[in-house]
């Protein structure tokens, strides 16, 4: 049974609707009051003087249909169960409650149960004498030999057209004339990399691991054809080719980039970013979009729905509107890059040579290196598993440098900036920025006439009151400021590395971490294994030791 958030199975639409009544901003929606089993948003604010527009379908859909009921969209929306059609006596209700003498139309998804329940609810409500009409939206050409294409992401096009039209006063027979060309104008194709997730259901994810399926309806249905790829730009090219086929030359388009409910916003600022590259953008004036207008829960996939732009269709979409659905229609421009000034390294230092300091940056270096697998094994049981090649990045940058013969070894406050500065560069992430900060600080001190071990000391306090870690909180500095204080302290430099030791094995005995990524992380994932950090200054001081 796949994870969903919800309380009771049965109650969740009613809860949903409930949800949706207490957001509007406008405070202009109600539910009609005829129990738990029919289930109608309505505008409050509505009078019956313009002709009405009602809508629905199956719950799941979301904002679809009742995030567009309000002023300039929709008057009503039937909600069924979750991709189950509203029943009969629900469109009919809704029909009966919010139409006067200009009349309704209801706008429906081609879908069998709603072209059943709202066909024969409009046939009810014209036998008790109401003015009823129904348009039928079926943009979906991913399906292209199916007799009936069925209606997808286009369909709230098509609710602001309409919605418009009947808000300045237009009769039915406008309203759906107008709802009718828009439809005829309207083309949608969509794609999925893996089926939506009903509650209580489990369904098979027939879509493989780096598929993608062309078509899949936006109740999980199967699509025209499974594609071998998850690649943005062939994806794109695939489907922009495709609505292409569907434009005239003599007319520019909107496009609408719709969110199924699965994919991050950096997807689709991807998925935006394709196809205004592509060679369908050349059609193309205005966007909606990306945004999430006709979901299918949490399916991960997309849409694409274009619509061929006429004059009465650009006038109402551009309307404002009050319904929490609607996203604002934007005219496409080429971004321009603005002129900006570079920040070049303020570092102006000239090589220069000192074995001594030498050995202790390449020892250092290539302790780091032979240390990458190790790190990242046991950073692997704590964190993200990259401490090795996070520090091994940033070493093996420092020690070509030195057999480049570009370091300033015999200005130490120069190599102690320089240092900083390539480990910023290179380590990335908040290691390399700490790390940067130690060494440039230590490098500053340097300059004011303290020695090398006071330097770091200070260093080490600067990285503690950037990055928040102390002594027992399971980081590096439970290895290094233990050492750093042996030294100043004028012990040894073995001295300095046992006690780098004894600092890193206490981090195996510690209960929690208090920062870094093991913060996240329970006691049991934390016992017994050492801070990668710690062992690795432990490993350092070691090999310094030795030399």
């Amino acid at each position: 049974m796949s994870q969903f958030f919800m309380n009771e199975k049965g109650d969740l639409v009613n809860e949903a609707i409930e949800g949706v009544l207490l957001s509007t901003p406008w405070h202009n929606l109600s539910r009609l009051d005829l129990g738990d089993d029919i289930r109608v948003v309505v505008r409050n604010d509505w009078d019956k003087s313009n002709v009405a527009l009602i809508s629905g379908g199956g719950s799941g859909h979301e904002p679809a249909h009742a995030g567009f009921v309000g002023k300039g969209m929709l008057t009503a929306a039937v909600c069924g169960d979750i991709f189950a059609s509203p029943s009969v006596d629900a469109v009919l209700s809704a029909i009966i409650n919010v139409t006067g003498e200009a009349g309704c139309l209801l706008i429906v998804k081609n879908y069998t149960g709603d072209r059943l329940n709202f066909g024969l609810a409009a046939e009810k409500a014209k036998n008790l004498g109401y003015k009823v009409a129904l348009v039928m939206v079926q943009d979906d050409i991913a399906l292209p030999d199916n007799p009936q294409p069925r209606g997808i992401a286009g369909t709230a096009l098509i609710h602001k057209i309409a919605g418009y039209a009947a808000e300045q006063g237009a009769s039915l027979e406008q309203v759906q004339a107008l709802a009718q060309r828009a439809i005829e104008a309207t083309a949608t194709i969509g794609l999925a990399f893996a089926t939506c997730h009903v509650p209580g259901e489990t369904r098979d994810e027939r879509v493989k691991p780096g598929q993608s399926e062309l078509g899949m309806g936006i109740h999980g249905e199967p699509g025209v054809t499974t594609l071998e790829t998850q690649n943005s730009r062939e994806i794109v090219a695939i489907m922009t080719e495709e609505l292409a086929k569907t434009l005239s030359e003599d007319k520019k388009a909107l496009l609408l980039i719709n969110n199924l409910g699965g994919f991050s916003m950096l997807e689709l600022a991807v998925l935006t970013r394709e196809v205004l590259k592509s060679p369908l953008a050349n059609r193309l004036s205005h966007l909606i979009g990306p945004a999430t207008l006709v979901s299918a829960l949490d399916m991960k996939g997309l849409s694409l729905t274009v619509l061929q732009l006429e004059a009465d269709f650009s006038e109402a979409l551009a309307a404002p509107v009050e319904v929490q659905g609607w996203q604002p229609v934007q005219t496409l421009a080429t971004p321009q890059l603005m002129a900006a000034e570079k920040v070049a390294s303020e570092l102006q230092v000239r090589p220069s040579q000192n074995a001594q300091v030498a050995a202790v940056v390449k020892t250092v270096s290539q302790t780091l290196i032979d240390l990458e697998e190790e790190l990242n094994a046991l950073d692997a049981k704590v964190g993200d598993g990259d401490t090795g090649s996070t520090f091994a990045a940033g070493a093996r940058r420092v020690k070509k440098e030195l057999e480049g013969d570009r370091l300033p070894l015999a200005e130490l406050p120069a190599l102690m900036a320089v240092v900083g500065e390539q480990l910023a560069t290179v380590m990335g992430g908040s290691s390399g920025v700490l790390m940067s900060i130690l060494f440039t600080a230590a490098g500053q001190h340097l300059e004011q006439g303290s020695n090398v071990t006071e330097a770091l000391e200070h260093g080490l306090e600067r990285m503690k009151h950037y990055g928040g870690a102390q002594i027992g909180h399971r980081t590096l500095v439970d290895a290094l400021e233990p050492a750093l204080k042996a030294l100043m302290a004028g012990e040894s430099l073995q001295a300095a590395a046992a006690a780098a030791q004894q600092g890193a094995e206490s981090t195996a005995q510690m209960q929690s971490a208090q920062a870094g990524r093991s913060s996240y992380l329970n006691q049991q994932s934390l016992d017994g294994v050492k801070d990668p950090g710690a062992y690795a200054v432990e490993r350092v001081f070691a090999a310094l030791s030795q030399n």
